[in-house]
């Protein structure tokens, strides 16, 4: 059931995001997601990019339940239920948190809790999400850019791997893109680093009924959306393809 909540305060973020601020009477574990409820237009669901006594959800404006999450005021009110889905096995592991893009906002709790060096890439510097509340947090934050413009010129993988291979890390925790988290997951392989990494899929139920989001035999709604290493290993269609809104099987 959706429970009727408003938003206390907007903050833009980025070009194209901004972040949702509200009270919600509900425990969130760091990597959980909820489904934010539009009335009269659709459901949709969001990572939660703030867990404590005020709650938030980063929106990037991507369509047009994005856009009309985009026009919410403060005062304005929106429909959320959940929480849904396993989040983040939190631990005291030599860790680097890897995000791309709108990526970054499920990665910010555990950045509150927990200690982390931090990679954030995006296209561009005016794309670039939570650059300064990561470093208020944690003591080792860098940036990439695909076209030069903040931090090191290429992605999110090619940063991570320069850190891998300088760092001593005992994990690696990510979200972004399917195909960046593709990559960087055979980058973990390779050094023989364990990886923790969110995965999206179309969802609609979001309690495991409707199979829209099957990934292999794993639900993301219920089974994920995080999934380690071992889990990840075992599923063929990652990084490869995804289910449209039909539920066929189309190329990532």
């Amino acid at each position: 059931m959706n429970e009727p909540v408003a938003v206390s305060r907007v903050a833009a973020e980025s070009k194209d995001c901004i972040t949702l601020h509200f009270e919600w009477e509900r425990h969130v574990s760091p990597g959980q997601f909820v489904m934010v409820w539009i009335p009269g237009l659709d459901e949709v669901p969001m990572s939660v990019s703030s867990v404590g006594a005020e709650k938030s959800i980063t929106v990037r404006r991507a369509g047009e339940a994005t856009a009309a999450l985009h026009a919410l005021s403060p005062g304005d009110r929106m429909g959320l239920r959940g929480p849904y889905g396993n989040g983040f096995d939190l631990n005291d592991k030599r860790t680097l948190a890897v995000g791309g893009g709108v990526g970054m906002a499920p990665l910010m709790p555990l950045l509150r809790t927990m200690y982390a060096d931090v990679a954030i890439g995006a296209r561009s510097a005016d794309e670039l999400l939570f650059e300064e509340e990561a470093r208020r947090y944690c003591d080792t934050v860098e940036l990439s850019t695909d076209d030069g413009s903040r931090g090191m010129r290429g992605n999110a993988v090619q940063l991570a791997e320069r850190m891998m291979d300088e760092g001593d890390y005992e994990q690696v925790l990510a979200c972004g893109p399917e195909v960046m988290l593709y990559h960087l997951f055979k980058a973990c392989e390779e050094r023989g680093v364990h990886c923790q990494m969110s995965l999206e899929r179309y969802m609609k139920c979001a309690v495991g009924l409707c199979g829209s989001c099957m990934l292999g035999r794993e639900r993301v709604c219920i089974d994920g959306p995080v999934f380690d290493s071992a889990r990840l290993r075992a599923l063929p269609e990652f990084g490869r393809s995804k289910r449209d809104a039909a539920g066929r099987l189309v190329g990532l």
